[in-house]
């Protein structure tokens, strides 16, 4: 299991755009990927899901994955949260 803080800066947050960005993101991986907030977890590739969270500006959240491409997963997210979501 591989696992990383970051906080997205964004100022409207993981809305419809970004999190339809950062679930396509999320499925290029094999494996199992998280996002928690607030010790609610929910599954990354899942746009209900992570609509659910409520993820707003200025918001620190957990990203865990747990395969064989953990470390990739969670560090290419990360990067996809703090470049706000640059193509």
């Amino acid at each position: 299991m591989f696992v990383k803080d970051v906080t997205v800066q964004n100022q409207v947050g993981l809305h419809a755009r970004p999190a339809t960005f950062f679930i396509q993101k999320a499925n290029e991986f094999k494996s199992s990927i998280w996002v928690e907030k607030d010790e609610r977890k929910v599954n990354a590739k899942s746009l209900l899901g992570v609509l659910s969270l409520g993820i707003m500006g200025d918001t620190s959240i957990r990203i865990i994955a747990s395969g064989a491409d953990e470390e990739k997963a969670v560090n290419d997210l990360v990067g996809l949260i703090e470049s706000d979501f640059a193509e």
